[in-house]
């Protein structure tokens, strides 16, 4: 058990620097709001987090 926490530690702050990397601070706004959402399982905060994410994702749409 120990064994897949660790795991899932290095896999959350992997997936977190790489935000951090691609996407900057408004990357890691998002998927702060999309893990408290699901964690709190507050559809609202989920939602946005989800949002800015897929916006910083796609682009501008100009």
């Amino acid at each position: 058990m120990p064994v897949i926490a660790l795991l899932a530690a290095v896999v959350a702050v992997s997936v977190e620097q790489l935000v951090q990397w691609k996407y900057g601070p408004m990357g890691i706004i998002g998927l702060l709001l999309l893990t408290v959402g699901v964690k709190a399982k507050n559809p609202t905060c989920s939602s946005i987090g989800a949002v800015v994410l897929a916006l910083m994702m796609t682009g501008p749409a100009i």
